[in-house]
């Protein structure tokens, strides 16, 4: 199908024309390729400093507890932007929206190569805090605007490969490949990735387009929203699982090569075994969110968070053999995001048209857990000298999650 230029963005295409709606439209695979490729770049850009933490922390003179602020500081200014994020999306649209998120996440990835100190290299990866929230409500909204039924959960499931497998890349290749290419040089490996992410804006840019140019000009009342989903016993649940699960997923993956190297490992193996929970999670996250039935979606999620807190602690509490544990933590870890926005999305109370808003307003709340996730770990280091005691609290998200989950089921 022709790819429409930007003139003709804001104006019905030939099959609307013709009365077919976008869920019927063969374009929209071609979109979700786009957002995939925005969403690969994504992951990149997120997993990129951990690798790195050891030559970053020795150059920068910096402590595991300001490592592990900066690790999480992107979610915190996440925080910040993520319900105007939201609302800016329902009014503005989501072509331009998501194009302005891919450039800041470029501009972040390629300012840290210039950083100078803990400050600098703070500010450089907060930046993404800001283009951040475009990409990951812009995704969702765009697939409930394209998909609906059965397909809904398969492009869902796509889609959350993309920074998965981002990740996996990122944690790899950044050793192993790409920082013997650049000489060594982790500014230059930070540059690689902003070039790269600059590369499918362009690509976003070219290729997508709205479903109608009405979207853009709605207005309803904020705060009346806002307090309509917070009133919500099922929404509430849905946030603090959010919140909880971030802090699982960005906590251990922030600080995953660093676990390895301390158990004995060298970089590459570090940043290799890093990448093996993408080897699970990118079936898991085709699969379960497809095929899981909304009745039983709240028990799954808190049984999944219970694998992931426990898979967490066999790696890095218990002296077992690493591998079993990092896929184990591949398969229920990240199925938790599209699971939640998934069962938020079909939350009645949720209208349609203030999707972008109650997805700015879960990435919201979620981000408070994935700045504490990275940080506690790092605090719970320089305090006690071990990662063990992460570990566990870590578990303890898990615990708590599952139990959310069940009020949420008996509850429904």
């Amino acid at each position: 199908m022709e790819i429409l230029p930007d003139k003709d963005a804001d104006h019905p295409d030939e099959d609307v024309a013709m009365g077919l709606p976008p869920h019927q439209q063969p374009y929209r695979w071609l979109l979700l390729l786009l957002l995939w490729l925005l969403y690969f770049s994504f992951g990149v850009v997120i997993r990129s400093p951990s690798p790195l933490v050891t030559p970053i922390i020795r150059d920068l003179q910096m402590t595991y507890s300001q490592m592990g602020f900066v690790l999480g500081s992107w979610q915190m200014t996440y925080i910040v932007f993520a319900i105007a994020a939201g609302i800016i999306m329902d009014r503005w649209g989501i072509r331009r929206s998501i194009l302005f998120g891919a450039l800041v996440i470029g501009l972040s990835a390629l300012l840290r190569a210039s950083a100078g100190g803990f400050f600098s290299f703070l500010f450089f990866v907060a930046l993404f805090g800001v283009g951040g929230p475009m990409i990951s409500i812009g995704c969702p909204k765009a697939i409930a605007t394209w998909f609906k039924g059965q397909e809904r959960g398969t492009a869902i499931g796509i889609y959350t490969t993309g920074p998965w497998i981002g990740g996996m890349v990122s944690l790899a290749a950044t050793n192993g490949v790409v920082m013997p290419l650049t000489g060594y040089s982790w500014r230059m490996t930070f540059a690689s990735y902003g070039v790269m992410t600059f590369i499918f804006a362009g690509l976003w840019w070219l290729g997508a387009r709205e479903v109608d140019a009405e979207a853009s000009t709605d207005r309803f009342n904020v705060p009346r929203v806002l307090a309509e989903l917070f009133s919500v016993r099922r929404v509430r649940l849905i946030l603090l699982s959010g919140l909880l699960s971030f802090g699982i997923m960005h906590g251990y993956f922030a600080w995953l090569p660093a676990i390895l190297e301390n158990a004995g490992m060298s970089p590459v193996r570090a940043g290799v075994a890093s990448a093996l929970p993408f080897l699970t999670s990118i079936p898991a996250v085709l699969i379960i969110p497809r095929y899981v039935h909304a009745d039983y979606r709240g028990w799954l999620i808190g049984l999944l968070a219970l694998l992931a807190g426990l898979s967490v602690v066999w790696v890095v509490v218990l002296d077992w053999p690493v591998v079993p544990g990092l896929l184990l933590f591949g398969i229920s870890g990240p199925c938790l995001m599209p699971l939640l926005v998934l069962t938020l999305m079909e939350t009645p109370e949720v209208a349609s048209k203030y999707l972008g808003s109650a997805t700015g307003v879960f990435f919201c709340v979620a981000e408070i857990g994935g700045f504490l996730g990275p940080f506690c770990l790092g605090y719970l280091v320089d305090i006690s000298g071990t990662f063990i005691t992460g570990g566990i609290l870590l578990l303890g998200f898990g615990v708590i999650i599952f139990w959310f989950m069940a009020l949420l089921q008996t509850s429904s």
